[in-house]
């Protein structure tokens, strides 16, 4: 079961590599979630009573719905606030940079525990991945405001 679903993982993470806008349909998502509770959930309630076993659960599930998320949203919405900002960037240098570093979705920690913690600087983002909300429909140009952190490049000749 787990060797599939570490499959099934690896060929979703590379559709949303390749497409930029592709997430996992919620089934998928609701059923690692069950497999990544159940492992820790049935001795956390045994090993810690019902109620402070299931408290960690709930938080679990919850951790993990705050992740997928805030990971949407960086996806397909401006980021809100300087954290939100600073967030997507450094997402985005994973998928648009170089997709051994930065891994961390909501927060550079464990990216800097692993070494593979680096600075964004511009992000470079190939046309056919491009999101909504950093291009201008008019011109096909990076947005004013994201034109310090964002450059969009040019498609191929074929």
């Amino acid at each position: 079961f787990l060797a599939t679903q570490r499959c099934e993982f690896a060929s979703e993470h590379t559709l949303h590599h390749a497409r930029g806008n592709y997430f996992a349909p919620s089934w998928k998502k609701a059923l690692t979630a069950i497999a990544a509770t159940g492992a820790p959930g049935v001795p956390a309630v045994w090993g810690l009573g019902a109620v402070t076993g299931m408290a960690f659960v709930l938080g679990f599930v919850g951790a993990y719905v705050g992740y997928e998320v805030m990971h949407r949203r960086e996806h397909t919405h401006p980021g809100i606030g300087a954290y939100g900002r600073y967030a997507r960037r450094h997402h985005f240098y994973h998928h648009f940079g170089d997709p051994k570093t930065n891994h961390g979705v909501t927060s550079p920690v464990w990216d800097w525990v692993f070494g593979t913690l680096r600075s964004p600087g511009v992000i470079r983002v190939p046309p056919k991945l491009a999101m909504p909300w950093l291009v201008d429909p008019e011109t096909g140009a990076v947005r004013a405001e994201y034109a310090e952190h964002y450059e969009r490049l040019r498609p191929q000749p074929r």
